[in-house]
């Protein structure tokens, strides 16, 4: 079997251990064809977890050791065959994982134990991966479908911890009794529910001539304050929109709540231009990427320093010129690897003066400069004509910042798709 690694350093730094022989199960691996052409159908990004004592609820994470972690995924565009990937990136131990399977979501934690199909490494039940290294699973024929739910769960080592996230999900996963429920149908062996992703970081799909588009930025492109459970941020309904059209292409969401494009944060990850390769362009298949980023710059040197934890550290000082640095760096990365980059305006945020005139000349450049490869104006899209400055009303969730539910549909239909299928 082919095992793909997703960096140069990843694939210096894995260590990989292979477990027994796999068992018996609904279906077997694939051989990986020669020529395969990958394409990413569902994504997530990783940020590591503030290490520290008395952490605030909302950055406490489940015990994971020795018991089954069961994530809910939407495959954005189908394929015969498929492959997982896992990522211990920030991990400082090694990943274990004693089983993995896929199968139909039937609702909850259960899932189709008829179809289910054990996900193998290097014909291996188990794996275990090295602090940092990402890696993709030997292939499997599952016949994903489009927009269909599927359950991915992870028989984790007895040691294991949670250490990496990405923390706003928008979905319900889950976490078992002790013990292997790899093949449990049943919702009761999984008691623990959380709203994080862990370790799947892809799922891709063997589909020739279809390509995927990254979408990529902070809550906004996360889906921040959309429907639990309901798949209502504006990737999601781009790729709806997009199979609708009959296009061939996939969506995949890489947006981190508070993610800054340059600053790191303790609690919502690098900074996009750091991020933006591994992230974005190593998943298979991208060839467009959407890039939505620089409101949490703007804000977060204006919020006083909190004492403990304090996620928007370091508050720092930027101006319309520093962002626009920052764009030309992302675009350059882009284009380095042949994939087009689409720059969105930033949508209003109801901001005082000082910070809206940055905001505003940024959006000026991103219209006007000529130096991404076309404009999505999500500012035009989302703002209130009698108050520009704001986001209409039926757009708004309520903090005047994200977007409802009918605010990111609006979004996606913003999206103009001669441009992001590269006509």
């Amino acid at each position: 079997m082919k095992i793909s690694f997703a960096t140069t350093a990843a694939r210096a730094a894995l260590l990989v251990s292979i477990g027994a022989a796999t068992p018996a199960f609904a279906q077997q691996a694939v051989p990986q064809a020669a020529g395969a052409h990958w394409v990413t159908s569902w994504a997530t990004a990783l940020q590591s977890i503030p290490q520290r004592e008395a952490l605030p609820p909302l950055y406490r994470a489940p015990d994971v050791a020795g018991r089954t972690v069961r994530q809910i995924v939407y495959p954005t565009l189908g394929g015969e065959v498929a492959r997982v990937r896992i990522s211990n990136l920030y991990g400082r131990a090694p990943l274990v994982i004693e089983a993995m399977a896929i199968a139909p979501s039937a609702g909850g934690s259960a899932v189709s134990q008829a179809e289910s199909v054990r996900v193998t490494f290097g014909g291996k039940a188990s794996v275990s991966l090295a602090p940092g290294a990402e890696l993709d699973s030997d292939p499997v024929r599952i016949g994903l479908k489009q927009g269909a739910p599927y359950a991915i769960s992870s028989y984790m080592g007895g040691e294991q911890k949670l250490v990496a996230w990405h923390r706003v999900a928008s979905q319900v996963n889950y976490v078992s009794r002790p013990g292997d429920h790899v093949a449990d149908p049943s919702i009761g062996a999984f008691p623990v529910r959380f709203t994080q992703y862990a370790w799947v970081t892809g799922l891709a799909v063997e589909a020739p001539g279809a390509q995927t588009i990254a979408a990529i930025g902070d809550s906004i492109t996360d889906g921040m304050r959309s429907s639990l459970n309901e798949n209502r941020r504006w990737p999601d309904a781009l790729a709806k929109r997009l199979a609708r059209e009959q296009t061939n292409l996939a969506v995949i969401d890489l947006g981190i709540s508070g993610n800054r494009l340059l600053s790191d944060s303790p609690c919502y990850g690098e900074a996009l231009e750091r991020r933006f390769q591994r992230d974005a362009l190593g998943h298979a298949g991208v060839r467009t990427a959407v890039l939505l980023i620089g409101i949490n710059d703007i804000n977060f040197q204006s919020m006083p320093p909190r004492a403990g934890l304090d996620c928007d550290f370091p508050h720092t000082q930027v101006n319309a010129d520093d962002l626009i640095a920052g764009y030309r760096r992302v675009i350059a990365a882009a284009h380095a690897r042949g994939v087009r980059l689409l720059g969105a305006t930033i949508t209003p945020a109801d901001l005082p003066p000082e910070r809206e005139a940055i905001r505003a000349k940024v959006n000026q450049w991103i219209r006007t400069s000529g130096q991404f490869d076309g404009v999505v104006d999500f500012d035009a899209a989302l703002r209130d004509p009698a108050n520009p400055l704001r986001l209409r009303r039926e757009y708004d969730s309520g903090d005047h910042i994200h977007p409802s539910d009918t605010g990111y549909a609006a979004m996606a239909n913003a999206v103009p798709l001669a441009a992001i299928a590269g006509k």
